[in-house]
Order: C-alpha cells, then structure tokens, then sequence
C-alpha cells in the first residue's frame, strides 16, 4: 500500500501526468470509473486527503493549508511533473491554493465545481452536514447531504441509485469517518482566495453544473474572469455532483483540454 508522509496514493496509466482532487466526501475508491478511462491516455494519480479514506488521522485542528502542504510534498515526491491537476469542490479549493503557491508544479488545471471563496450560503450547507456528523445517523445524513451535492435532474431519474446508496451509506459510514468530515469540514469554512485567484498563469478549464447549487455557475463565472488564460464549460442539467452525472461528458471535456 503505497504512503508518503501519510498520504495514501495509486497510480495508473502511462503518459502525461493526470491528477485526480478528491471532493470531501470522497476517497480514490470513488475514482474507479474515471481511472479506467483516464488511464487509457493519461499517468493517472488518485490520493486520499488528510483525514480521508486510507491516509493519516490528523490530531487536533488544522487549515485547508496542511492538506495542500500534504499534496505538494506528495507530488514532489513522484517528481512526474509538471502536472496536469483535476480539482474538484474541496479538492478544487486546495488545487487553487497550490497553483497559486506552487505554479512551477502545475502544467494544466481543470476546476470542476469548486467557489474561490466560502461564502454564507455555502458555509450554512456546512453547518448542516457538520450536525449529521455529530449525530452519526448515515440515514440523517443521507437526507441532508444528497439533495445539495446531485442535480434536480438527476434526482427525478435516478431515485433507485439513490435508494441504493442509502443502504451502502448504512454499511459504510462509521464513527471515525464521522468524526473525520467533522475535521474536514472545519478545515474550509473561511476558505477564501478571491483576491489572489488572479496569480493563476496555467491554462485552464473551468467545469460548472447548471444545477450546482452548492457552487454555482455564477461563482465559477466569477473564477472565468479572475483567471486570465481560461474558459468555462457549464454542464446542463448537472448538479455539484456531475463528475459522476455526468461522467462520461466530464471525462471527455478534460481528455479534450488536456492532450
């Protein structure tokens, strides 16, 4: 099992280095599908963050800054860059901050449904789901989480997969993955890079979902005219969610950008 400094990793794939952001809630398992496809052109690399799946347990408190230190010294370690990085929503957030900390890093950036700053809104969806993380009831969570992170759309035609995922957040959601989106939480509840955003030189592609609610289009507009070498592609009928609503439509815009 491949760790460095407490960060747990996978790689795949040959050619043009391609990293993959893990939103909060996420772990690499969550990547299984993009990786097969990814790594049909790409050197695909997944990683837990601090406090996720099968890296470190972070003691006490600490800022989004920790997690982007933890990125940077594990891509410093692979020495396969510059890279291509995928950010996405709390990934995102930490992929901003490092390309405007390390930009020798960065070659290409793609920004999925990620906001440059935490605002009041935002903070109060935290809020909500930091409650279920005292609670520890996956099926309260369930209820409060889904209806922010997929689209109307989605949630109209797909409620099986939805009902199926209640049942495996039953089995999969313990008490120490409870306490460790607490920590991940609080770690970005103040998040803002507004008004460096503008130091980003990499090109980039910003992804939005018409339907995000939790980033919405607007905020990610807001990133369009801060950062001067990108574009925006709004997804239709896609939620916050759309890397997985709309999965192959999202593979392909990046494969696109990036070769």
């Amino acid at each position: 099992m491949p760790v460095y400094n407490g960060i747990y990793y996978e790689v795949y794939g040959t050619g043009k280095p391609l990293v993959l952001t893990n939103g909060i809630m996420m772990n690499t398992n969550s990547w299984k599908w993009h990786i097969s496809e990814f790594s049909k052109y790409f050197k695909v690399i997944v990683f837990d963050f601090y406090d996720q799946g099968k890296s470190m347990k972070i003691e006490g408190n600490y800022t989004i800054e920790k997690q982007v230190e933890g990125m940077v010294s594990l891509l410093e370690h692979l020495n396969s860059g510059p890279y291509n990085i995928v950010g996405l929503s709390y990934g995102g957030q930490i992929t901003l901050k490092l390309a405007i900390n390390k930009p020798e890093i960065v070659d290409k950036l793609v920004i999925s449904n990620t906001t440059a700053k935490v605002g009041n809104f935002l903070r109060a969806v935290g809020d909500i789901w930091e409650y279920t993380t005292k609670i520890k009831d996956p099926v309260v969570f369930y209820k409060l989480s889904l209806p922010f992170i997929y689209g109307k759309t989605f949630y109209e035609e797909n409620l099986k997969f939805l009902e199926e995922r209640k049942e495996l957040f039953k089995k999969a959601l313990t008490e120490e993955w409870f306490e460790s989106l607490y920590k991940l939480i609080s770690t970005n509840q103040t998040f803002d890079v507004s008004k460096e955003i503008s130091k980003i030189k990499s090109p980039t592609l910003l992804i939005s979902g018409s339907e995000d609610v939790i980033t919405p289009h607007s905020e990610m507009l807001e990133l369009k005219n801060k950062i001067k070498n990108s574009e925006l592609v709004c997804v239709e009928n896609a939620g916050h969610g759309l890397f997985f609503e709309k999965k192959e439509l999202w593979v392909s815009l990046i494969k696109g950008f990036i070769i």
